[in-house]
């Protein structure tokens, strides 16, 4: 892959800084200096770097002065647990996560992250979203929610699951398994036997070289790499749960509607070049290091029992359908969605 500093040339992001500095008011007017937020993202400062940094940095340049964001990565300012309930008081004025990990209070945050075989590929996540309707349902979702504007949602990796000492060569392998990862996914995972363990970000290699963790279903190949996890981990099971991660970006409504429109229109432009970076990043990394990466073997599991997981897939998403209306039309978009890439074939599926 091209370095991170071509990437960001050909892509025309900036190179300004998005600095952290010591707390201050989420918002100052503009009238007595630049508008000042603090986002906080779901990732550490390794991940970051590539999920967000370039778009903050892009956005600061742009803003020409009138405007500063602060980048804040996992727990830097709060627990990422405590991310949504930050923004919504102000703590944060804006954060980028998945709605259950920072447990989002609407009806639809099972749908954030890895949602067990909702994407093959990361183009599905923006296709749902915009040709399928999960654009109006996030927005009427969190329109009853106080003080809180979603703003868009776009694809992140693959989900693998990548452990240190035991190969998962059968699904009887994951029984017991103590693994850090996304609530959804974890919930599904469990049915064979996966423990799902929550920790702060920044601990789970630590974690997994004493021996804590047994290994991570968080993220494909690229992150795995790009972090350090491959560097411990001896193991990837090639079968993938969910082909995207929904990623979402929000706004404390109230530092929100203090921007002015020209630069609420550099945000959301920014955030969209922010959705490109990583799905070419993402895209070409997962190929390429499940191709040419040399540091973990990779395993599979049997045809039959893969057969498996996908059905009992079918009936998880029934039971989260049944949860509530919407939820329910959000299965109902998957479903319709899945017909169709069916029906096209080849190259969609």
């Amino acid at each position: 892959m091209a370095s991170r500093r071509t990437f960001l040339r050909r892509a025309g992001l900036g190179a300004g800084a998005a600095a952290a500095s010591t707390l201050a008011a989420p918002y100052v007017n503009a009238q007595s200096g630049p508008i000042k937020w603090r986002l906080q993202t779901y990732s550490g400062a390794p991940l970051g770097a590539h999920v967000i940094k370039p778009q903050i940095e892009a956005f600061n340049k742009a803003a020409n002065g009138e405007m500063e964001i602060e980048l804040y990565y996992a727990d830097q300012l709060v627990p990422t647990a405590d991310l949504f309930r930050a923004l919504q008081n102000g703590t944060l004025d804006a954060v980028q996560s998945d709605e259950a990990t920072m447990a989002s209070p609407v009806d639809i945050s099972v749908f954030g992250g890895y949602f067990p075989f909702a994407t093959r590929y990361s183009l599905d996540v923006p296709a749902l979203f915009h040709y399928y309707g999960l654009n109006d349902i996030w927005a009427e979702a969190y329109s009853e929610v106080e003080n809180v504007t979603w703003l868009s949602t776009g694809a992140w990796d693959p989900l693998h699951i990548f452990t240190v000492e035991k190969p998962i060569r059968s699904l009887a392998d994951m029984n017991g398994l103590r693994v850090f990862g996304v609530p959804t996914a974890g919930k599904f995972l469990s049915k064979y036997g996966l423990v799902p363990v929550t920790i702060p970000w920044d601990d789970v290699e630590v974690a997994m070289q004493t021996g804590e963790l047994d290994g991570v279903a968080w993220c494909g190949f690229t992150e795995a790499y790009e972090v350090g996890w491959a560097d411990v981990c001896q193991y990837a099971l090639g079968n993938s749960i969910t082909g995207a991660w929904f990623g979402s970006y929000f706004a404390n409504t109230a530092s929100w509607d203090k921007v002015p429109p020209h630069l609420q229109e550099l945000f959301k432009v920014t955030i969209d070049q922010s959705h490109y970076y990583r799905d070419v990043w993402y895209w070409g990394g997962e190929a390429k290091l499940r191709v040419e990466g040399e540091k973990m073997e990779l395993t599979s599991l049997p045809p039959e029992e893969w057969a498996q997981v996908v059905k009992d897939a079918e009936g998880f998403w029934d039971e989260v359908a049944g949860s509530s209306p919407r939820a329910g039309r959000v299965v109902e978009a998957f479903k319709k969605y899945a017909a169709n890439m069916e029906k096209a074939g080849y190259p969609y599926r």
